[in-house]
């Protein structure tokens, strides 16, 4: 097939049953497997094949599967959360879901015999799970307040629902793409503020003008070489895994916003025909990029998209810090405002996401957006009713002044749901970050991110403190604990963080990130701050 193909013989068993059945194919068996039940299934269909239509088995909670949705820019409807609270409240006790750091959401106690309703719900309001898990491209994620911020540079909104028409052939599908060698992240930046973490993305455009790029841009006929030209800087291999964990490199290239949606195409045809699949863990577009060198893997891009690319811009305008979009801001549009809400750790149940629904309705557009920090905005909220909205119930649960260690917190699945995951982490979180804002005092917000494994879902590389589970050993038992990162930043100058202590117990943990905070954050103890404002 290419230059990194395996023989048969020497695939590994992931490669050998996506040569025997196309994932997608599954998606005339679900009929079949609704009434045959989740024990009677294939184990391959059932633990593999339908993470292609985005159902997700989970040995932790046999028999109630996980459901991945996909919402380019992270943009649902209230009639689509309508339905997502639908299907979540059936379950009960069970059911719930999850905002990701792909401004995606992910149900959980889903029931195998459930999904030919539940994909009808789906369809009737125009959402998708397809293509959502194994070796696809994910969720891909744009500016949270695209359209409504004045200072953005491009409204990525259609740009990423053209990437994702591409890629799912309109959410029905497209085997084109269905086959990669690894999962494959793509992000589009359109503000200053890199809100989509660009650098932790296999394919990333990061906003940039050009000088002199002439009639190739525009295509007019007539000479605008002197003008600066908007468009995008290129980065390529940024990725977290078990096995190793690195920041997008620049491609040297800059494109303009109507050559996006080739260039991904043909980067991931690249990636598809070439990508190294002997070995899983070495699979990721980096590592072909360092098989082949940047200079070869860009001209094979060119050749598929079928014209040179122009050099890199010498700079792109990401030059501010980064924003987390909780609180109420003013919109771009007259008299009209966006509403950040703090959603701890992201979790939602059926009554939170038909109050959001709700709100949505009466006091927005019906229009709700996720963020990559598992929050959520409301937009288009006029002046009048902005101070009604502010008086809601759902405020004091979903704050938009939330504690200054509550608003940064992210946290992974763990092993609530998660088999995969060494320890618990959202309650945990939750917890933690409860006792320490009790407390300390704070100056400043400080990100601390939680992982239940090295898969780094959590992204502890990119916060000011991130925390990886483990387990580890004390007085000769093995503990839940964590390694601690620190370091990472987001925004301009974007760089992953690095781990400075291993195996720290969880339940020795709340001491170690007080001295941690007081140290490098400038928290200070409520009693000493008390007593130096004379109370």
């Amino acid at each position: 097939m290419t230059d990194t193909a395996t023989t048969t013989t020497s695939l590994n068993k992931f490669e050998k049953f996506k040569a025997q059945k196309d994932g997608l194919a599954i998606r005339d068996e679900i009929e079949k497997f609704a009434a045959l039940g989740w024990e009677a299934m294939d184990e391959i269909d059932r633990d593999h094949r339908l993470k292609w239509v985005g159902v997700f088995f989970r040995p932790v909670t046999p028999g109630k599967f996980m459901m991945r949705l996909r919402m380019p820019n992270g943009i649902l409807s209230s009639s689509q959360m309508h339905v997502l609270a639908q299907v979540v409240q059936r379950y009960g006790d069970d059911g719930c879901a999850d905002i990701t750091t792909r401004q995606n959401i992910q149900l959980r106690g889903i029931r195998i015999e459930d999904l030919p309703d539940i994909f009808n719900r789906f369809h009737a309001v125009g959402l998708t799970t397809i293509q959502s898990g194994m070796d696809n491209v994910r969720n891909i994620t744009g500016d949270p307040v695209a359209g409504l911020d004045a200072d953005e540079l491009y409204d990525t909104r259609e740009l990423i629902q053209q990437i994702q028409d591409m890629l799912t052939n309109k959410g029905e599908g497209n085997s084109e793409f269905s086959n990669l060698p690894r999962k494959f992240n793509i992000a589009i930046a359109g503000g200053r503020d890199n809100s989509v973490h660009a650098e932790i993305n296999d394919l990333a455009f990061v906003p940039a003008f050009r000088e002199g790029t002439g009639d190739w841009v525009l295509g007019t006929g007539q000479d605008f070489s002197q003008l600066p030209i908007f468009g995008f800087n290129v980065l390529v291999g940024g990725f977290f895994s078990a096995k190793r964990c690195e920041a997008a490199i620049p491609l040297n290239a800059w494109v303009a916003p109507e050559d996006v949606v080739a260039v991904c195409r043909a980067v991931l045809e690249v990636f598809r025909d070439h990508g190294p699949r002997a070995n899983r863990q070495k699979s990721r577009l980096m590592w072909l990029i360092d098989e082949w060198g940047l200079e070869k893997f860009r001209a094979e891009v060119e050749s598929r998209l079928g014209k040179s690319l122009l050099p890199a811009a010498a700079k792109d305008e990401i030059d501010w810090e980064k924003r987390d979009h909780i609180g109420v801001f003013k919109q771009k549009q007259p008299g009209l405002n966006y509403a950040g809400l703090n959603i701890p750790v992201g979790r939602l149940y059926a009554e939170d996401m038909f109050e959001i629904a709700r709100l949505a309705e009466v006091y927005g557009s019906g229009e709700i957006r996720f963020t990559v920090e598992q929050n959520i905005v409301i937009p288009n909220i006029s002046d009048s009713r902005l101070a009604t909205f502010l008086t809601e119930s759902l405020m004091e649960r979903f704050s938009i002044d939330p504690g200054l260690l509550t608003r940064s917190l992210v946290s992974c699945t763990g092993a609530q749901f998660c088999n995969f995951a060494l320890i618990e982490t959202k309650n945990r979180a939750l917890a933690m970050i409860k006792a320490l804002e009790e407390d300390l005092t704070f100056t400043n917000p400080v990100r601390i991110h939680w992982t239940g494994c090295p898969n780094s879902c959590g992204q502890p590389q990119v916060a000011d403190i991130g925390l990886m589970g483990t387990k580890t050993r004390k007085n000769g038992k093995t503990l839940e604990g964590v390694d601690i990162y620190m370091g990472g930043k987001v925004g301009k100058d974007a760089h992953l963080g690095t781990c400075v202590t291993k195996g720290i117990p969880c339940e020795d943990l709340q001491p170690i990130l007080q001295d941690l905070l007081i140290k490098n954050f400038g928290a200070k103890p409520k009693q000493e701050a008390l007593v130096v404002s004379g109370y």
